[in-house]
């Protein structure tokens, strides 16, 4: 055998081995699939949530149950939140810097699933308390006591404040925001998501506080509005499902608008300041909660009309 003739004799046997044939034609190359590889999976442990600060604002042992938002987002019209809403703060009670008292719209708010933070009983107002403007309702509880979210929403502030002590503000999905004050612990935190009735909360006296209350506010854009528009505390409904929000509720702005103050200055007393402002030492008494005898704190605002 020639050399030529085995190298092609090579190249035929390679071409049929590469390309193998049933009888009927068909390609096993053509048909056939290469086996599969096994691939490993691994699965990343993720790290532990840090655990709570040791600190009475926490208490780690209350179960928190915080649903997903995505579960109650439901007949919101996103397109319809004010634009303010775009503001998100963890720290200020109202960013928003928008007086409503001349609002020209009417805005309907859903307040369907309502439920009630906490004790029925009103120990304090809504409005003029002596000296100074009331923007809730202070309603009886004893330390430890539940308090809940009136409305599906998210958790915008937890702080400790001077006044109002430990509180926790909420944005709800209606547009409404409340609050609640002098809590002796917080359960939540910002940026949790809450259900309506979710444990928020335990009652107490912290802040600027005589005794066991929760101090109770409804807020719109900041703007605070007298609960009684919103709920019948007799028996802890809403008056409405759906409130109407127009200029009508912040009216008492223009009242408190009226409102004068004196700085005290060096040398000031009580008569000093009545012949200024041609208010009677007994109606600065009056106004501002004091005796003829309380000493004038340099820099202090006494309220004159």
């Amino acid at each position: 055998m020639t050399l030529s003739r085995v190298v092609l004799t090579a190249i035929l046997l390679s071409v049929c081995l590469a390309f193998p044939t049933t009888s009927n034609g068909w390609s096993f190359r053509r048909t056939s699939s290469p086996a599969p590889i096994d691939v490993p999976v691994y699965k990343l442990k993720m790290p532990p949530p840090p655990s709570f600060v040791d600190h009475p604002l926490f208490k780690p042992e209350l179960p928190r149950e915080i649903p997903e938002i995505m579960d109650f987002i439901r007949m919101v019209e996103f397109d319809d939140m004010p634009e303010e809403y775009d503001i998100w703060s963890d720290s200020r009670v109202n960013p928003y810097q928008v007086d409503l008292k001349n609002m020209k719209d009417t805005v309907k708010i859903d307040l369907s699933n309502f439920s009630h933070p906490g004790s029925r009983h009103i120990t304090s107002d809504f409005g003029f308390r002596r000296w100074r403007f009331h923007y809730g309702i202070d309603l009886k509880v004893d330390k430890g006591d539940s308090v809940s979210a009136a409305f599906d929403g998210v958790v915008r502030i937890t702080k400790r404040a001077r006044d109002y002590g430990y509180y926790v503000l909420l944005r709800h999905f209606n547009g409404l925001e409340t609050l609640y004050a002098h809590l002796s612990r917080i359960i939540v935190n910002p940026g949790d998501t809450v259900k309506s009735g979710t444990i928020i909360g335990l009652g107490g006296s912290t802040g600027r506080s005589t005794g066991n209350h929760l101090h109770f506010e409804t807020r719109y854009l900041g703007n605070p509005i007298n609960p009684h528009d919103i709920i019948n505390f007799s028996d802890y409904t809403v008056k409405n499902n759906i409130l109407l929000l127009n200029a009508q509720h912040f009216e008492y702005k223009k009242e408190i608008d009226k409102i004068r103050y004196w700085t005290i200055r060096k040398g000031d007393t009580l008569g000093r300041i009545a012949q200024r402002t041609g208010v009677s030492v007994s109606k600065l008494c009056s106004l501002n909660g004091i005796k003829r005898n309380t000493i004038l704190r340099i820099g202090r605002r006494i309220r004159y009309t």
